[in-house]
Order: structure tokens, then C-alpha cells, then sequence
């Protein structure tokens, strides 16, 4: 019974994997993807310039974004180099439009191992195999990661590079409570990891804050001396420390004439100059000068309800939770990293755009306590609640498909969702929209030199079906030569519509239980 369960478990990952997998090749490009492949281009041609003595690398320490971090590239560059091909050909765009969308497939590869990762840790606080089960499919099937997981090449990586730190720290840290001796093996693989998450990011120099409060916790529900331990352990942590900064230095090139650049890219992405508004609660606020409720209210409307409730029933759980011996440790180690970062970001008043999504690491943390907590509660009221989310999720995943990852919780259905919140941040609207040009295009037999106003992507999807001009929407106001197509999404979509034009397309998803359509962009033709 246990063997058909297993092969059961695994044919569900794999297909997860393959539709996951094909939904982020063919899904549209967020705004972000030409500067991440540039960041990459300096970084290489930088590191080549070292060698050749070129000037290359002067250049990278020149960039404006040297401090951007790109060791995910080191993971994303081999795959988006093999199958870039085969991308362009089921898309039909440009060779560099097939690569930029290539890297969608490393993402979600690299998502879909972190939710092994995120199974190990919930099997690690509770011991139990149905509830790692469970909360897993909760994790992988939750829109809003499901959604981000086929697009988002800098914050799911650092996402899912934080969960496997995290797994390697409880591994650590139970070899230390039950006095048993850490690996080589294990020293080098968190190591490796902590560096890998700081160079996708530097704000992974936090996961040190985890490490410490894990320390911390051992230590007092132990009751063991601090300088016994160190001394009894000195070994480890001089091996991981040196680890950790070879790491850090061999996976961020804009450290290797002048390692201080370090602690420059600390301050410098503290307060990225970035000044985006984020639309919150109906009020534009600024990347630079956020409230402290900023972050509070996007939790309270991005995590599933499910979550919300499990967070609540703490005060009834936590004489059963804080009395488990090694599972108490891993679980005060969540809870009290995700208070001291939370505290961190709102006391520096860290530069944070687009709604939550440079935060989305502390979200599997808060899964892990409020699940943990609805479990210890009562473990079938757990089953039947989960079931019901899972379901939900699967078709609400249908419902948005391609823009799941603007997903809101219910309690923002009770709200005007576009007046109040951002509805396409990353503009991955592009692809629909300009599939629907093409349509138009040949239904009504236009000429393809005719030019089309858009966002910073205008070209990808038309400029392999012979289409010649683009340029910005802003510039509709003033164009004086017709016809022409021009589209509002993203941001754009707030702006005035072009003057005496033809609607020919709305561009649309919709929640379950919402009656409003969410119109990301619209299309029209220009007479």
C-alpha cells in the first residue's frame, strides 16, 4: 500500500512539474526580464575583462546595478541555453525573446524544488508525513507562488534558496541537540546554499539573523553554556564562516578587485533608488517612504485565509507546542525570525515595491506556523480545511490563469480589486494583448509596417510576424499620423484612452466568487 502511495505522490509532482513547466514557457514577459539578462551581460563580460585586460570590468564597477545580485543566473544561463531553441519555435519570437522566456522554465524548476524542501521542514517540526503532505500541496498549489513561480526570476529563486538554507539549519541543529557530529558534507552544502541566496540577493544576509536565533534557542532549551559549546564546536564554525565567504566572493564578481563592495551593496539595496508607488488599499505609496501598515496590510489580503486563521489559534496551541523538545526549537526559530525581519524591514524602513513580492521569502514561514498550529489544534479539523483549500486553489488557479500571481484573498473581494491594488505589476498582459493584434491584423488585412504604442515590450511577440514600428503608449497624445494600434496595461492602464478609437479588445481574468471582471489592458485601433 505504502509502495502504490509513493508512486502516486511522485506522478502527481511530475505532473505538476510538466504543466507548470509549460505554462511558464508560454506566459508573457514581466517588465523586469531585459534588465536582469543586461545585469548578467555586464557581470560575464566583466569577469571576461579580467582576463583580457579590456576595460569590461571597469565597466561593472560603473554599473548603476553592480550590487544587483546574479548567482541564479549561474543556475538559469546552462538551461536557458539549451532549450532557447525549442522556446522560440513554440512562441515564434526573436532569439533573445526565446532567451529571456527560457529562464521562466529555471524558475519554476527551482520552485518545484523547493517544495521538496518545504515538506522536509514540515516533517521535521511535526513528524508527521500526512500533514508534510498536506501543507506541501497548500505550498505549491497557493496562487499567488504558483503564479510568480512561472515568471519571476529574482524573488523565487530567493524564495526557494531560503527554504533550503532553512532545511540545512534544522539538519544542523539537531545534530547539535542530540550531541551528534555535523558533516563535512553538511557544512559545505549550507554554505554554499547561504552564499547562493546572498548573491541572487543581499538582503539573504538576514538567513544569518535565522541561524543566530536558532543558536540561541538551542542553547536556553538546553541550558548549555554558550562558550562550552563554541569551544566544543570551533571546528564547525571556522570551517562554515571561511566556506561562506568564498562563496559570498566566487558568486558576486563585483567583489573580486574590492571585497568591501560588500557592505556598499548592503546600504545601496537598502534604500534602492526604485521610487515605485505601489497602488495599497486605494493610496499610491512610495517605494521610499512606506508605512509601517504597508506590509501588514498586504499580509492581511495576499495570505489565504486558511493562513490567517492558523496564525490566530497560537494562544490555544502553544502549551502543546512549546514543550516538543527539538520540534519546539525549529518551530520558536520560524516564529521568531519572522518577527526580527519583519521589525528589521519596518525599523530601516527598507525600500519595498510591488506589493509584497520582495518579502514573498517570509510567506512559507508564516504556512509552517499557522498550518503547524491548526494541526496541533486538531489534526482532523487540519485535513478537512486543507482539503477545501486545495480544491479552492485548483480552481481558482484555473479562473486566473496567467495572472495568478496578482492573486488576493477573499477578504479583498469585498473591496474594488482594481481601484484598490495592483492587477499586473509584472505586465505579462503583453503576450495576450499583442496575439490579439496579430488576430486583428490578419482578420482585417492591415499593413504590417502600421505602428503599434505599447508598454517596454511592444515588439517580442510581432516582431517575427513582420511588424516594423513601435514605440511608447505616452506618445498617443501627440501622434498626428493614422491609422495606427496602440495598448494601455500595466501602470499605462491608468492613463487617459487614445483620442477617436476604436475598443477592439479587453484584456481580463476573474476571481472565483467575484462578480467584477479585473480588465488589465484594453487595444484599440486608430482610424
Amino acid at each position: 500500500m505504502l509502495k502504490y502511495k509513493n508512486i502516486i505522490i511522485l506522478f502527481t509532482l511530475l505532473l505538476y512539474v510538466i504543466v507548470g513547466s509549460y505554462l511558464s514557457v508560454s506566459n508573457g514577459i514581466p517588465h523586469d526580464q531585459f534588465h536582469e539578462q543586461q545585469n548578467w551581460t555586464v557581470n560575464f563580460n566583466a569577469v571576461k575583462g579580467l582576463f583580457y585586460d579590456n576595460g569590461d570590468y571597469e565597466i561593472l564597477n560603473n554599473y548603476l546595478d553592480r550590487y544587483h545580485g546574479i548567482a541564479f543566473h549561474y543556475f538559469s544561463q546552462p538551461i536557458q541555453f539549451v532549450i532557447h531553441d525549442f522556446i522560440g519555435n513554440l512562441n515564434q519570437v526573436s532569439d533573445l525573446t526565446a532567451y529571456y522566456i527560457s529562464r521562466h522554465l529555471a524558475v519554476f524548476l527551482i520552485f518545484s524544488i523547493s517544495g521538496i524542501f518545504f515538506y522536509l521542514i514540515s516533517l521535521k517540526i511535526s513528524e508527521d508525513k500526512n500533514f508534510s503532505l498536506i501543507a506541501s500541496s497548500i505550498y505549491f498549489l497557493y496562487p499567488y507562488f504558483f503564479g510568480h513561480a512561472q515568471i519571476n526570476g529574482k524573488d523565487i529563486p530567493f524564495l526557494s534558496l531560503w527554504i533550503i538554507c532553512s532545511y540545512y539549519l534544522f539538519i544542523i541543529v539537531e545534530n547539535f541537540y542530540f550531541e551528534k557530529k555535523n558533516s563535512f558534507k553538511v557544512i559545505i552544502s549550507i554554505s554554499f546554499f547561504t552564499g547562493f541566496l546572498i548573491g541572487i540577493r543581499i538582503t539573504g544576509i538576514l538567513i544569518l539573523v535565522e541561524y543566530f536565533i536558532a543558536l540561541v534557542i538551542f542553547l536556553n532549551i538546553k541550558n548549555i553554556n554558550i562558550f562550552t559549546f563554541l569551544n566544543n564546536n570551533k571546528s564547525f564554525f571556522i570551517y562554515f564562516s571561511i566556506l561562506l565567504c568564498l562563496f559570498i566572493y566566487i558568486l558576486n564578481p563585483v567583489l573580486w578587485l574590492n571585497p568591501l563592495e560588500f557592505f556598499n551593496s548592503i546600504e545601496w539595496m537598502g534604500k534602492y533608488y526604485h521610487d515605485i508607488c505601489t497602488l495599497t488599499l486605494g493610496s499610491c505609496m512610495s517605494a521610499l517612504n512606506l508605512p509601517s501598515s504597508y506590509l501588514f496590510i498586504w499580509f492581511f489580503f495576499k495570505l489565504p485565509i486558511l493562513i490567517l486563521f492558523g496564525l490566530l489559534m497560537y494562544p490555544f496551541v502553544e502549551k502543546n507546542i512549546l514543550n516538543n523538545g527539538i520540534k519546539t526549537v525549529h518551530y520558536l526559530t520560524i516564529a521568531c525570525t519572522l518577527l526580527s525581519i519583519l521589525f528589521i524591514f519596518i525599523f530601516k524602513k527598507v525600500a519595498l515595491y510591488d506589493e509584497i513580492r520582495h518579502v514573498m521569502f517570509l510567506i512559507p514561514l508564516i504556512f509552517l506556523l499557522a498550518l503547524y498550529n491548526i494541526f496541533v489544534f486538531n489534526n482532523k479539523f487540519y485535513y478537512l480545511l486543507s482539503l477545501f483549500v486545495i480544491i479552492f486553489f485548483i480552481f481558482e488557479n484555473i479562473s486566473l490563469k496567467k495572472y495568478q500571481y496578482t492573486w488576493l484573498n477573499s477578504f479583498a473581494k469585498f473591496t474594488d480589486i482594481e481601484k484598490n491594488f495592483e492587477i499586473d505589476y509584472l505586465g505579462i498582459s503583453n503576450k495576450n494583448l499583442q496575439n490579439k493584434i496579430i488576430d486583428y491584423s490578419i482578420k482585417n488585412n492591415l499593413d504590417t509596417n502600421i505602428c503599434i504604442y505599447g508598454g517596454p515590450y511592444t515588439n517580442v511577440f510581432l516582431e517575427m510576424k513582420s511588424f516594423t514600428c513601435f514605440d511608447e503608449y505616452s506618445k498617443v497624445d501627440s501622434i498626428k499620423s493614422r491609422p495606427f494600434l496602440a495598448y494601455q496595461n500595466v501602470r499605462n492602464i491608468k492613463r487617459s484612452k487614445p483620442n477617436d478609437c476604436n475598443l477592439i479588445h479587453i484584456e481580463k481574468y476573474n476571481y472565483l466568487f467575484y462578480k467584477t471582471d479585473i480588465i488589465t489592458g484594453k487595444l484599440w485601433y486608430c482610424e
